[in-house]
């Protein structure tokens, strides 16, 4: 073949090839806009044949731009449902872990619709009584909590015996009705809500928060006493915790830790998390991360989520601390407690992260109040009993009730799993991944945005 007709060859060649490209961008974008703005079919935006070679590969240089990237929130021409982009769990790119302190499942959701609640339980004496409807926070007590409070009241799966914890009295025995906490009810109805989500340890609030973090408490099972007999890993004066050991006694120790943590792990991955909240907390007692370069970089005040949250600045993973006016602990008002957390996941709903958000809101310990189902009874520390988990997230499945039994670590084993991150202990590796409250193919849900109110 002749030079100068092998170079037009490939000329024309190329010239087809290109041309085939720049249609197949524009029909992609075509198909991609028709699907975000409600129309039917690419012929209708069929590109016309006056159009310029160069606008063509630009609007489809644009396309395959925006068919690749999750545009965020607002009117958006295209998101990653469209075209092949991920439809799974790699849609969520921000998990918040907000955690309340010491209300039970049947407190707070035992008539809640569809759930596993109840209305009465089970004493020590063999009856059943109504649960009584709390309406002055200040009748309720700080009931005990701890370790062999939670194994009386437990009576080995009987779930009777939560009169004798404080003296034989039956404060135990009380719940909330829709009107006093009308938010979470919203939340639930809107989003998911978890009835079978276990503590992990049937103990007090530290070995819980131990495992949030770690899916392992170091075999702490109490809060501490005798201040000053312990030390810090600061070096402050601390109290003395309890550890269960294998064999099952038990000795006392300073709260100063050297097992792993999900931070750890999401340090050494190169994945960005924050812990909002003050000092100390429970990370204050995991040696690595309070006396470690993570403490001045990675914890922040709890104001700064806010702001965070509001101007899209959320890190991957973040941990959520609270006031303590605000965290719901009996006698204090749970009225003030839901109001921040409405505010709370309203800065995230009103953010750009929202549509690659999830927020899990749930309970450290039991707080001594009654629940009807049994724990599970993993290994020497837990499960404990119930508490709420709501599931808040564009794609967690709207008004569903999960029956799943989850507990602290199936949080980091959803975190794990979103970013292949190994497991920390037996806990977190047989724990549930959480995806069978999100529907990832869904339309994402909008934002449910709601009115803090006047408390009483």
């Amino acid at each position: 073949m002749p030079r100068r007709w092998l170079t037009y060859h490939r000329s024309f060649a190329q010239l087809e090839a290109s041309r085939r490209v720049r249609q197949g961008f524009v029909l992609a974008y075509s198909s991609c806009v028709l699907q975000n703005v409600g129309l039917n079919g690419a012929a209708r935006l069929q590109p016309s044949v006056h159009v310029r070679h160069k606008a063509l590969f630009l609007l489809g240089f644009c396309a395959l731009i925006l068919c690749s990237l999750n545009c965020g929130t607002g009117p958006k021409l295209c998101s990653l449902n469209c075209g092949t982009g991920p439809k799974d769990v790699r849609l969520i790119q921000h998990t918040v872990f907000i955690m309340k302190e010491n209300r039970t499942f049947d407190h707070y959701f035992g008539q809640f619709p569809g759930a596993n609640g109840a209305t009465s339980g089970a004493t020590s004496t063999g009856q059943t009584i109504p649960l009584a409807h709390l309406t002055n926070p200040a009748d309720l007590a700080n009931l005990c909590n701890g370790w062999s409070c939670a194994l009386l009241a437990m009576d080995g799966g009987k779930m009777n015996g939560f009169d004798l914890i404080d003296g034989s009295t039956l404060e135990a025995y009380t719940q909330l009705e829709q009107h006093d906490i009308p938010n979470y009810w919203a939340y639930a109805q809107h989003f998911t809500l978890a009835d079978a989500y276990f503590t992990s340890a049937h103990a007090a609030s530290l070995p819980n928060e131990l495992y949030a973090i770690a899916a392992q408490s170091g075999g702490v099972i109490d809060d501490g006493s005798d201040y000053g007999a312990g030390v810090a890993c600061d070096g402050s004066p601390a109290e003395l915790v309890t550890v269960l050991n294998p064999d099952g006694t038990t000795r006392q120790t300073s709260p100063c830790f050297d097992f792993p943590t999900l931070a750890d792990s999401l340090e050494a991955a190169g994945i960005p998390w924050m812990y909002y909240g003050g000092a100390p907390n429970t990370f204050s007692t995991i040696r690595q991360i309070r006396n470690g370069p993570a403490w001045s970089a990675n914890f922040v005040s709890t104001d700064q989520f806010f702001s965070d949250a509001q101007a899209g600045r959320l890190p991957a993973v973040s941990w959520v601390a609270m006031p303590e006016e605000d965290d719901e602990h009996p006698p204090e008002n749970w009225c003030p407690g839901e109001n921040w957390t409405v505010q709370a996941l309203d800065a995230v709903m009103q953010g750009p992260d929202w549509d690659s958000s999830v927020v899990f809101v749930t309970w450290d310990d039991f707080g001594g109040l009654y629940d009807h189902v049994a724990p599970p009874q993993l290994d020497q520390f837990g499960l404990g009993p119930r508490v709420p988990l709501l599931v808040i997230s564009p794609y967690a499945k709207p008004g569903f009730v999960v029956h799943t039994v989850y507990e602290h670590s199936s949080i980091l084993k959803f975190v794990e799993t979103r970013y292949g991150l190994a497991p920390l202990t037996a806990r977190d590796a047989n724990a549930s991944d959480m995806l069978d409250s999100f529907n990832f193919t869904q339309p994402p849900q909008a934002p449910l945005l709601l009115q803090t109110r006047q408390c009483q």
